[in-house]
C-alpha cells in the first residue's frame, strides 16, 4: 500500500509542478507584454517566480504534505521557510533561463530554459521541503 501512496504523491507533485510552471510562464509572458525595457527578462523572471511560488506553496502545503496551519503566524513561518528552500532552486531556474536566452537566437528559447530549470529545481525542492519545511511530528531536523 505504501507504493500506491508514494506513486500518487509523485503524480500529484508532477501535476502541481506543471501547474506552477504554467503560472510562472504565463506571468513572464504577460510581463513582457507590459514591459520590454532594460532588464525586462529579470522583471519577467521575478514576476513568474513570485506567481509560481505562491501557487506551488498552496498546492504543496495542502495536497502533498497535508500541513494544517495553526494560525497566520505558522503559515507565514512555513511560507518563509518554503521560500528560503527555493533560493537555491530559483538560482538553477534563473541561470538556465538566462543561459538559453543568451545562447539561442529564438526569443522563445528562454521559455524552454525556464521549463528545464524549473523541472530540475522542483525535484530538488521536494526533498528540501520534506526535510526542512513540512516536518512531521517525531521527525528530526539535522
Amino acid at each position: 500500500m505504501l507504493g500506491l501512496s508514494t506513486n500518487m504523491t509523485t503524480f500529484k507533485y508532477i501535476i502541481f509542478a506543471i501547474i506552477s510552471t504554467l503560472f510562472n510562464l504565463a506571468f513572464q509572458y504577460l510581463s513582457f507584454k507590459v514591459y520590454l525595457g532594460f532588464g525586462s527578462l529579470y522583471v519577467a523572471m521575478f514576476a513568474g517566480t513570485l506567481s509560481g511560488l505562491i501557487v506551488k506553496y498552496v498546492l504543496d502545503k495542502k495536497f502533498i504534505f497535508y500541513h494544517e496551519v495553526k494560525d497566520k503566524k505558522d503559515d507565514a513561518h512555513k511560507f518563509a521557510l518554503y521560500s528560503l528552500m527555493g533560493v537555491f532552486t530559483t538560482a538553477i531556474f534563473w541561470t538556465t533561463e538566462i543561459a538559453f536566452d543568451k545562447l539561442f537566437t529564438d526569443p522563445n528559447a528562454k521559455y524552454l530554459g525556464a521549463v528545464i530549470g524549473l523541472a530540475i529545481g522542483y525535484v530538488i525542492k521536494y526533498f528540501l521541503d520534506k526535510k526542512f519545511v513540512f516536518i512531521h511530528k517525531g521527525e528530526k531536523v539535522l
